[in-house]
């Protein structure tokens, strides 16, 4: 595999081990995401699995978790 950068069309990062963890009650649309060798982790939009994939470090997907998991998100949903 070759460089694996942010906006790259995710269907270069493979078809396995996408997962997810977001699901249900939206019609079949969610997040997926999958966990790269290195620690990074990937996000691509399930009705579009060919489209771009978000590639977000480790440390950032943690930290975006917690502040979610803390209510720092909210704003989006209210």
């Amino acid at each position: 595999m070759g460089r694996i950068y942010s906006g790259m069309p995710a269907k270069q990062l493979g078809a396995e081990g996408w997962r997810k963890p977001w699901s249900g009650g939206n019609g079949g649309s969610c997040v997926e995401a999958l966990k790269l060798a290195d620690g990074r982790v990937a996000l691509r939009q399930s009705t579009d699995p060919d489209g771009p994939a978000l590639i977000w470090s480790h440390s950032d997907i943690s930290l975006f978790i917690q502040a979610a998991k803390a209510g720092k998100a909210d704003f989006l949903v209210a």
